[in-house]
């Protein structure tokens, strides 16, 4: 296992992006077509079993060692008919297309392939069968990925720009990562923008897929039964896209069609109302994903973040954090015991990996935390033993400009209060002055014990948060 927690479950967060898209449109709608007929399992592809998924037998099942005549047939149906149908609705309509083309199906499909390529469709890799990939060892998955672009390329005459996989396993995007020949790969459905993906020292950019704006619903349980329940969900969708794209966020909106589902008479008729619809409004941007990599990799490149938390040493990890609660390293160590994630990179989401450590510690350990701050304008103070950020703390709000009357106050305090609650006065002096510390330390002084334990230890990890505010940009990295 990694020693840092992998999955990214911060993405963008609050600062998405502007994507910019060609003429700042306020969305890029993108269609894919999948191209699968010839590509399933079946025992003629010499597999073990017959294909059950995605076709008009909702919930089939693989027959092992038979041939499944209707589901061939339905995926026939695709090939011969559903294609044709929909290759003359976007020609028509003059709208770019990108097809998921699995290798093998485009190889026993040699005038449907033509006709992508005369049309100027973009044809990604859908991988070289359309088969389970969630069993297969890196080295089986990773050859049948090096096989798909072979016959790809016998079939297209190029190499695939993209690649998705779709029934993929865990290790799908690192294998394509690394093999470091696709403009993108679209095996996610994390975001509504791509995003960089980064895997052994390389760079790949993601485009995410969907399977909700995806007729693949049509073939599922609650899932799509009529045209118009798929209009109206296309339609939606875009509605929500477009007005946060007018709005000054814009987005991408995928939309997944196979030709077996979407190619049939009257899932067509909705498609056709679909299309009628985005083209009546402006700052539409109709691209193929080809196109969109191009343009996010020129407007928004990757960056390098050597020095990302989650993916630092511990050593180092501790040497740079573990002095944000003061003089307890011991809260690092366990926060980086607890496998950092992307989430983590900003300063809010260290922060909270942090003081959550603070939280779930004893109490005896958190007075520990409390004892370790120095009193304020106190003897280490003057002694000049606070450590580095304590003395530019203090400094900031000028306690190291007392006059001999304010020191002598602020020591009799600093007794008084120590005396009564067995710990320092602690309060995060950014933005504060001499005088209203005093003010602060003057009423505190009057709280209950289990009051001003509880005040100082927020004011801990307050100190702790403004100290992450000067190690990590408070942005959202941008991967």
């Amino acid at each position: 296992m990694p020693h840092s927690y992998p999955r990214d479950l911060h993405g963008y967060g609050a600062q998405v992006p502007n994507a910019h898209w060609p003429n700042e449109a306020a969305i890029a709608v993108q269609f894919v077509v999948n191209y699968e007929e010839g590509g399933e399992n079946c025992l003629l592809h010499g597999d073990r079993s017959s294909e059950a998924f995605l076709s008009e037998i909702v919930g089939a099942s693989a027959w092992p060692d038979q041939r499944h005549w209707n589901m061939e047939s339905m995926y026939e149906y695709g090939a011969r008919a559903g294609f044709w149908r929909l290759h003359r609705l976007f020609t028509s309509e003059n709208i770019p297309v990108t097809v998921f083309g699995v290798a093998t199906a485009l190889q026993r499909s040699p005038d449907q392939t033509l006709a992508m390529i005369d049309a100027g469709w973009e044809i990604a890799s859908h991988g070289l069968k359309w088969i389970e990939y969630k069993d297969h060892s890196i080295e089986a998955e990773h050859q049948d990925m090096i096989e798909a672009i072979r016959v790809h390329i016998g079939a297209t005459g190029q190499a695939p720009s993209g690649w998705y996989t779709g029934r993929c396993s865990v290790n799908t995007v690192n294998i394509a990562t690394k093999l470091g020949q696709f403009d993108y790969v679209s095996d996610s459905y994390a975001d509504d923008l791509p995003y960089w993906y980064e895997f052994e020292g390389r760079h790949q950019l993601i485009i995410p897929y969907t399977l909700d704006i995806n007729d693949m619903r049509f073939a599922t349980p609650q899932g799509f039964n009529s045209g118009d329940q798929f209009y109206t969900y296309l339609k939606d969708s875009f509605d929500t896209l477009y007005a946060e794209g007018l709005a000054g966020s814009p987005k991408m909106m995928n939309i997944g069609l196979h030709c077996r589902l979407a190619g049939r008479p009257g899932r067509t008729m909705a498609l056709k109302r679909f299309i009628d619809y985005v083209k009546s409004h402006q700052s539409v941007w109709f691209a193929r994903r080809i196109d969109i990599a191009k343009h996010w990799t020129k407007t928004h490149p990757p960056t390098c973040h050597e020095n990302r938390p989650s993916q630092m040493s511990e050593e180092k990890f501790i040497e740079r954090f573990g002095g944000v609660f003061e003089h307890s390293s011991w809260i690092a160590q366990k926060a980086f015991a607890q496998k950092l994630g992307p989430a983590h990179d900003t300063n809010s989401g260290l922060h909270a990996a942090l003081a959550g450590q603070f939280r779930m510690a004893s109490k005896e350990e958190r007075l520990g935390v409390l004892n370790a701050h120095p009193d304020l304008a106190g003897k280490l103070a003057s002694a000049k033993q606070l450590t580095a950020d304590s003395t530019l703390e203090q400094a900031g709000a000028g306690l190291d400009a007392l006059t001999n009357e304010e020191r002598t106050h602020f020591l009799q305090l600093n007794e008084q209060y120590t005396d009564k609650f067995g710990f320092p006065f602690i309060i995060a002096v950014k933005g504060l002055n001499k005088n209203q510390i005093v003010e602060a330390f003057e009423q505190r002084i009057n709280n209950d014990r289990t009051t001003e334990f509880s005040t100082a230890c927020r004011q801990v990890e307050k100190i702790a948060s403004l100290r992450l505010n000067e190690l990590l940009p408070p942005a959202r990295r941008e991967k």
